[in-house]
Parts: structure tokens; sequence; C-alpha cells
């Protein structure tokens, strides 16, 4: 299985578009899972959506079923002007509903390549201002880690939210998320304490294909070779 993630400025009208008619697994060759999700800046304790710039999250059988994607989908086609990556789940904490696949067992990972990062929940709608409170600070350190290479909050209407990191390596994700004294320990401690989400699911990724630009998401440099 691989996951990719698209993300494209479309203006409000097109993306709703987007939002409302996302891929289904069951009229996609080769397709497990898919979100369409909008878009707002990380660190605010109240983020401002953008439903113009939009983003496809999916799993996908092989490269192959991807790039039939590619070639054949109304989606894939008004994303084509944006970001594209394609990704090897490495690590999970959690589960997700519909993400069957993910590795049982950590994957090896080199400190010196770049990781991506996926965190996803269903939210409680008691536990929605506690979250915000929790996660804005660490959103605000992440931003300011110099291995951060480019972020995003991801939302879909009723109460799916997400994040989406891409690091320049690993050793400086790690370095961020396990500081002892920083706000990311502090927000998943208070996670564990009384959780934000029905459910939730940490995923790390080697992103081994990236084409295109939007924002300050911009092809790596040097990509990992396509995984086996």
């Amino acid at each position: 299985m691989i996951i990719s993630v698209d993300i494209a400025e479309l203006g409000p009208r097109r993306g709703l578009r987007a939002l409302v008619k996302p891929p289904r697994a069951d009229r996609v060759e080769g397709l497990r899972y898919a979100e369409t999700v909008f878009t707002a800046p990380l660190g605010t304790s109240r983020p401002e959506p953008s439903f113009g710039t939009v983003a496809l999250i999916a799993a996908w059988e092989d490269d192959a079923a991807r790039d039939r994607f590619d070639s054949s989908h109304p989606l894939a086609e008004e994303l084509a002007s944006g970001w594209h990556a394609r990704m090897q789940p490495l690590r999970v904490f959690g589960s997700w509903p519909g993400l069957s696949g993910l590795p049982e067992r950590p994957l090896p990972v080199d400190d010196g390549e770049p990781v991506a990062v996926i965190t996803l929940g269903r939210f409680r709608p008691s536990r929605l201002r506690p979250f915000l409170r929790a996660s804005a600070p660490a959103e605000r350190d992440a931003i300011a880690t110099p291995g951060l290479m480019a972020s995003t909050a991801f939302a879909r209407l009723p109460n799916l939210v997400s994040t989406f990191s891409l690091w320049g390596t690993a050793a400086e994700m790690r370095g961020y998320a396990n500081r002892r004294d920083g706000s990311h320990r502090a927000a998943v401690a208070k996670d564990r304490e009384r959780p934000f989400h029905r459910h939730s699911a940490f995923i790390r990724f080697r992103p081994y294909e990236t084409r295109g630009q939007c924002g300050r998401f911009q092809p790596l440099q040097q990509p990992h070779p396509r995984p086996v």
C-alpha cells in the first residue's frame, strides 16, 4: 500500500466542488481510502480555513493504481497544477478506519533522510476547544523548528481534523516530537489523560516521489528511491 497527498490552490468555487465529490474506493480501481479536505494555517488557536486550497489524502494498492487515477480521473485533472507526493508508510501510532494495511511494526528510516507526518483525528465535540488550545502551541513550536520544510492543517466537516508536515530529516522530526519539555509532548499527555478524539492516528512516511508546488510545498531534491 502507498499513500498520496495532493495539495492545490483551486479557488473557492473549484475547491468546494472538489470537497463535495471525493473519489470513492468502490468506483476507482486500486483505491483503498480517500478524503478531500480543506486547508488552514498551523499555529493559531482559531484556524482560518481556506476552501480554495484543498487536498486529497488517499491510499492505493500500488503505484500503478495511482497512475491510472492520474491519467483518467477528473479530480486528478483538477489537482494537477499543485504539489503531489507518493509515500511509503513507516510507522503508525493509533489506528484509522479505512486505512488497513499500515505497518504493524516500524520500518527502518535513516536519520538523514526526509520524512513526512500525517496526524488524523475525528474529534469529540466536547473536546474541540481543549484540543485547539493544546495543539496551537505544539504547532507553533513545529513551525519554529529549523527542520520543518512545509506544513498545513487539513479538515473536513463535520469532525475530521488533520495535519501534514514535511521534514528535512527524520532526526529533526524526532527531535521536535521527543523534546522533553516541548509542547508536543504536553499535548500528547493531555490527550492521554482525556482523549480529544474518537479515532486518531499519527503516521510517519518516507516520501519517495514529489513534484509540483503549492505554497511552501516543493519537490524534494533527493527523494528516497521508490519502495520495492
